[in-house]
């Protein structure tokens, strides 16, 4: 048993599955709740480590108050996850040819996310690592609550404040619900909750922004996307890329950055602007960036940054393109990017070394973090031990 240590408490939960119990459809929704667990524990990505499977979720977790280096990042990973879930349930409805009625009833499944910030006591027995503390007992607590009775919403993310005011997203609270919980021996619970509904209709449609890249560089970070992600908004770390002397980030709708954001690189009393058009959370961000230049006219051009999932971790490729402006100042700025990519890659590469110096230096402070090994038949047998004590449950 190791010290007690704070971190962030997170669950995925499966649910709506009830009418999968039908005893002669149980194999079928073992599959289907299968496939679904190993989509949450994809998605259970850096900084969050999965503690273990729990029926029909995933429990995980963080060390350190701050892993998560900004809040909107642990939203965006829920949201992604979200958005992935629903996609999965579309793809086995459109191609499910059978009548049964696990099969027929799968758009029935939702999912719910529960964050928590607190402290608790890791126990580690091989690679099986166990939360313990009041609370870790709070958040599955959490799980048995009034939320779909006194909102209406089926999915949903359910924050406690403690989690809001440790991922710093108390501005992002005026597009939750707010909503309170009373626990025997805890006593009175604030929570916020945000809809998942809405987001999956928002992003189930996504378009992307075309355009034609002049110039393109790039480099390999030893670091998930999700990881790099973070770092790429932040603004010291941005403010190499850009060689710029500092970065700031403006026009923030509900405390998040997004379409609309504002990059503003300052270049001593040289000031560049990037508006972002398009920010697809882990894979892309493109930004309409606009330049005064002296003694010039203004030029606007496109800037597309791209994330791409390696092996050893990702590929991230910046590039520029869609010039306009004046013919001189568009025959200039072609031959300074042509004589300048070089330094483009070089601003890249000092941008990865920082980072990743970063990141393992946030691994030095909280010690190693060991997920364990969920192999196929594991999951498997979890999915059908949460069924069939469910159907004994309802039998009963």
């Amino acid at each position: 048993m190791t010290d007690a240590q704070s971190g962030y408490l997170f669950l995925a939960d499966i649910s709506g599955y009830t009418s999968y119990l039908n005893e002669s459809e149980l194999e079928h929704a073992r599959d289907t709740l299968t496939d679904l667990l190993e989509l949450l524990i994809d998605h259970a990505k850096p900084p969050l480590t999965i503690s273990k499977l729990e029926g029909d979720a995933v429990f995980s977790y963080t060390l350190g108050d701050d892993s998560f280096q900004d809040g909107q990042a642990m939203v965006e990973l829920i949201e992604n996850t979200y958005v992935a879930f629903r996609r999965a349930i579309e793809l086995m409805v459109m191609n499910n040819t059978c009548r049964c009625a696990a099969c027929a009833n799968v758009s029935m499944l939702d999912l719910k996310f529960f964050v928590h910030h607190g402290i608790f006591v890791k126990q580690d027995f091989g690679r099986q690592v166990e939360l313990v503390g009041t609370d870790v007992n709070l958040i599955h607590r959490l799980m048995k609550n009034n939320v779909k009775r006194e909102t209406g919403f089926a999915a949903y993310t359910l924050y406690t404040e403690a989690a809001v005011r440790q991922l710093g997203i108390e501005a992002m609270t005026e597009t939750m619900r707010s909503h309170d919980e009373f626990l025997d021996d805890l006593g009175n619970v604030r929570l916020w909750v945000h809809d998942m509904h809405p987001v999956w209709e928002e992003r189930r449609e996504e378009d992307h922004v075309d355009f034609e890249p002049m110039v393109t560089a790039a480099v390999d970070i030893a670091l998930p996307p999700e990881v790099v992600w973070s770092y790429l908004r932040r603004p010291e770390y941005r403010s190499v890329i850009v060689g710029a002397d500092r970065v700031a980030l403006d026009n923030r709708q509900a405390g998040r950055i997004g379409p609309e954001g504002q990059f503003q690189c300052f270049h001593g009393d040289h000031v560049l602007r990037q508006v972002i058009v398009e920010w697809t959370p882990f894979e892309r961000i493109v930004s309409q960036d606009t330049d005064t230049m002296p003694l010039m006219n203004k030029l606007t051009w496109k800037n597309e940054y791209m994330l791409v999932p390696k092996q050893s971790g990702t590929h991230l490729t910046i590039s520029l393109g869609d010039f306009e402006g004046s013919r001189l100042v568009r025959k200039l700025v072609t031959t300074f990017l042509s004589r300048g990519a070089g330094q483009i890659e070089d601003n890249l590469r000092e941008f990865a070394a920082m980072a990743e110096a970063d990141w393992a230096d946030q691994h030095a402070r909280v010690g190693d973090l060991t997920a364990p090994e969920l192999t196929s038949e594991s999951i498997r047998d979890a999915a059908a031990s949460s069924l069939n004590g469910l159907r004994t449950l309802l039998r009963d």
